[in-house]
């Protein structure tokens, strides 16, 4: 089954784990070149931290950071491009400078525009689910079924989609991991991923670097998730996610490629050399 690794480009000074390292526009265009050599299939830019307890970033200043960016590296890099925004005026603007896609992590419930913006660029969404916004969406999160109630918001917003012109085939699902869920409701989403594909549309799954992974290692920070984040990323890929957004695509490449040799059926390959 075919997977694509989403880059992650936060050009902000506040992400939770690489804020401010790609905050300038040439150390962000050095990191995209350097994700692409990787092996990165799409470069996902953000200009807003959406870690927990995180707060609004204005339309200009978003639209100031990420623009830029775009515009460069639709210039100069061959992997579509998208942008990670809950705002319709900056996904506009990014469609302008050259995005194909738009990763909005609200699903549509932050700004009623957005449909609309992404139906007249036609461009391939991703619809997102979070309980909550970013600046209190950890504070107590609660489902009767996790799983079965981002279904029926998935089966909501994908209909305001279609309502609004957009094309089925151009939309992606994301559970939003992390996003107003504690770490049982990560887990109830991971095991039970495959219910995602009843809705007849390609899946997303980012675990990343997340806390969840390190309240269950128990470990000192985000650069201790790597492992978790592969494990994470592996087992959703066997349970029928397609795309995996990461900000270690090259390890992220690797792993997804020997799962699915792993999943493969028949002779395994001859030995080389």
């Amino acid at each position: 089954m075919k997977f694509y690794v989403v880059g992650i480009l936060n050009v902000t000074p506040d992400s939770f784990y690489d804020g401010g390292r790609y905050h300038v526009e040439e150390k962000a265009f050095e990191r995209a070149l350097k994700m692409v050599e990787e092996g990165a299939d799409i470069l996902d830019v953000g200009g807003e931290s959406t870690r927990p307890g995180s707060k609004r970033v204005e339309c200009q200043e978003e639209i100031k950071r990420v623009i830029p960016v775009i515009e460069r590296l639709a210039r100069e890099v061959c992997v579509p491009l998208s942008i990670d925004t809950t705002k319709s005026e900056v996904a506009q603007r990014a469609i302008g400078a050259g995005a194909s896609l738009v990763n909005d992590i609200s699903g549509f419930t932050m700004d009623p525009q957005m449909p609309s913006v992404v139906s007249k660029g036609k461009v391939n969404v991703i619809l997102s689910h979070i309980q909550g916004t970013p600046k209190d969406m950890q504070k107590n999160p609660m489902y009767e079924n996790v799983t079965r109630d981002i279904m029926a918001f998935f089966k909501k917003q994908m209909d305001l989609g279609l309502e609004k012109g957009i094309s089925k085939d151009k939309i992606i699902l994301d559970p939003g991991i992390g996003f107003g869920k504690s770490v049982e409701h990560n887990l109830q989403i991971l095991r039970e991923f495959d219910l995602f594909l009843e809705l007849g549309r390609p899946l997303m799954i980012g675990t990343s670097r997340k806390s969840f992974i390190g309240k269950i290692q128990k470990d000192r920070g985000p650069e201790e998730r790597l492992a978790g984040s592969l494990m994470t990323a592996a087992w959703a890929y066997q349970k029928g996610a397609t795309y995996f957004r990461a900000h270690d695509v090259c390890e992220t490449k690797r792993a997804l490629t020997m799962a699915a040799q792993l999943m493969k059926k028949g002779d395994p390959p001859p030995p080389s050399g």
